[in-house]
């Protein structure tokens, strides 16, 4: 395998223009884009097993 080594002057006619508009439709705002990837979640209900957990675990500490 060969290494691709490339420079940043090589891009010096391209790097700071503005980023091209999608012509067919408008960018989706941030807020979407991230939520989009919500339901991919690998472990849903993770969260209430940990606090149901650690609460399990701070009442026999107490009871201690």
């Amino acid at each position: 395998m060969s290494k691709v080594e490339r420079k940043i002057e090589q891009y010096s006619d391209i790097i700071n223009l503005p980023r091209p508009e999608p012509r067919c439709c408008p960018r989706m705002p941030l807020e979407k884009r991230a939520a989009q990837f919500a339901p991919f979640a690998a472990l849903t209900g993770y969260e209430e097993v940990v606090k149901e957990t650690i609460r399990k675990h701070e009442d026999e500490i107490e009871t201690c």
